[in-house]
């Protein structure tokens, strides 16, 4: 990856030089190619970022787990990239994907699956296309 001298080549110029957070990450949002729904948000570390771009497979890296992995690996339930963006200060990253099967570890979709509703004073959840198109409790034994 490369690197500028010019202070403004990060935004404006047309050299790739991602910029990972301390932790070494940068922020992903996936969304549906065809329909433009936002699937999911994860992170991708440098070696993610360049398997990524390598494989055209999207890959990620689990903050919780601290590893590397392949979206599908588990489940079955992939996603070939179709287009890669970088945002305008080279700090998150958006990706238009096929998603075969669900996003979602839940067996959802999409991991947005709730929507935000104001009710007399109170803020609740309610579900929007939260149909599950696999069982997790089947898909990720331990």
């Amino acid at each position: 990856m490369s690197t500028s001298a010019e202070p403004n080549d990060r935004e404006e110029g047309l050299a790739f030089q991602p910029k990972f957070d301390a932790s070494g990450l940068l922020t992903c949002v996936a969304t549906d190619a065809a329909t433009g729904d936002v699937l999911m948000v994860a992170h991708m570390n440098d070696e993610a970022l360049r398997k990524t771009i390598a494989s055209g497979e999207a890959w990620y890296y689990s903050r919780s787990r601290q590893a590397l992995w392949r979206k599908g690996e588990s489940s079955g339930h992939t996603q070939r990239v179709v287009e890669m963006r970088m945002d305008c200060d080279q700090d998150a990253i958006w990706i238009r994907v096929e998603q075969l099967g669900a996003a979602c570890h839940t067996g959802r979709h999409s991991c947005f699956y709730r929507k935000i509703d104001a009710v007399d004073d109170d803020t609740q959840l309610s579900f929007v296309n939260a149909d599950r198109h696999f069982d997790p409790t089947k898909v990720y034994r331990k």
